[in-house]
C-alpha cells in the first residue's frame, strides 16, 4: 500500500524544518504524497515540491487558516492550492501582518511582568512571514527566560495567561470561500482538538469539503467517529500527523500514514468541484 500525510509545516511558520528536510523525513517514513500546510503561508510550497520531484514524491501545495464559525475557533486545511492566486495572497499577507503584530502586543504584554524578552530575538528567530506564539515560546527559551517551551506556554502564552492575546480571525464561510477561490479544498483540520462536531452542518452547508479524520492526536474511536461523519456528509477524510519537525520534542510524520486511495478521493472532488484534474 501507498501512504499519504497531509498536514505538515516547516520554518516557514511554526514548524523547525526546512521544505528539503522535511521530503527527507517523508521519504525516510516511506511515504509516497505530503501536502505542506503552513499556516497562513505558501511560502514553502515551491521548494517542497522541487524537494519532492527530485525524489519521486507527489507534493500536494496547501496551508492552514484560522476561522471561526460562531463562537467556536476551527482551523481549515486548503489543499490543491493556485499558489500564485493574486486574490489569495493578498488575504493571507493581510494575516502574515496581524500575526506580526500580535508577536508585538504578546511580547509588550510579557515585558509588562518584568520579562526581558526582545520583540527582535522573536522575529529573528522566526525568519518567516508567519510568527507564532512558538516563536514567543522559542525565544524565551534561548534567552534562558524559561526552561522549555512547555513552561512558556503555561506561564505566559496559553489562552487565560497573561501574555495571551486572541487570534483576529474571518469567518468559516470566508475561509472556505476564500480556499475555493483559489481552486484548492477546504477541509476542517483536527475536529478532535477544537471539539467541532456541532458546526459540520453549518460548514457543510457553508462548502466544506472534507473532515481530518485521521491525526496525530486522535483516538482510534475518534477516527472512526469521523470517518463515519464524513461519509454521513459525503465529505472526503483525509489525515496528517500535523509535524512540526523539532518543536514538540519529535517529530510527528509517519506517526499518521493516510492510505493513497484517500487522496484519490480528493482529486476526483477536485474534478468534480472545479473540473480540474491533477496528476
Amino acid at each position: 500500500m501507498k501512504f499519504a500525510d497531509l498536514h505538515l509545516h516547516t520554518h516557514f511558520s511554526d514548524g523547525t524544518f526546512s521544505p528539503e528536510q522535511l521530503v527527507l523525513e517523508a521519504q525516510k517514513n516511506g511515504l509516497c504524497c505530503i501536502a505542506l500546510t503552513d499556516h497562513d503561508s505558501v511560502e514553502g510550497c515551491a521548494r517542497a515540491a522541487a524537494a519532492c520531484a527530485d525524489v519521486g514524491m507527489e507534493f500536494i501545495p496547501g496551508t492552514e487558516l484560522t476561522a471561526e464559525q460562531g463562537e467556536t475557533e476551527v482551523h481549515l486545511l486548503g489543499y490543491f492550492l493556485d499558489t500564485n492566486h493574486a486574490g489569495f495572497l493578498r488575504e493571507i499577507g493581510h494575516f502574515q501582518e496581524v500575526r506580526t503584530q500580535r508577536i508585538h502586543e504578546m511580547v509588550s504584554r510579557i515585558n509588562a511582568l518584568g520579562v526581558p524578552l526582545e520583540t527582535q530575538m522573536v522575529f529573528e528567530l522566526a525568519n518567516c512571514r508567519s510568527p507564532g506564539r512558538p516563536h514567543v515560546a522559542r525565544a524565551m527559551v534561548k534567552a534562558r527566560l524559561v526552561r522549555n517551551l512547555d513552561e512558556a506556554f503555561e506561564r505566559f502564552l496559553k489562552k487565560g495567561r497573561p501574555a495571551w492575546v486572541p487570534k483576529s480571525k474571518m469567518s468559516a464561510s470566508e475561509a472556505i470561500k476564500l480556499i475555493h477561490e483559489a481552486g484548492g479544498l477546504a477541509v476542517m483540520a483536527h475536529p478532535g482538538l477544537n471539539r467541532t462536531d456541532d458546526i459540520v452542518p453549518a460548514m457543510v452547508e457553508a462548502g466544506l469539503d472534507g473532515i481530518e479524520c485521521l491525526h496525530s492526536k486522535h483516538s482510534k474511536s475518534q477516527a472512526a467517529h469521523y470517518m463515519e461523519m464524513a461519509r454521513h456528509y459525503s465529505l472526503v477524510a483525509t489525515g496528517g500527523s500535523d509535524c512540526h519537525g523539532y518543536s514538540k520534542i519529535r517529530p510527528l510524520i509517519g506517526s499518521v500514514r493516510l492510505p493513497y486511495e484517500k487522496v484519490e478521493v480528493m482529486k476526483a472532488r477536485l474534478k468534480e468541484r472545479f473540473h480540474r484534474v491533477v496528476p
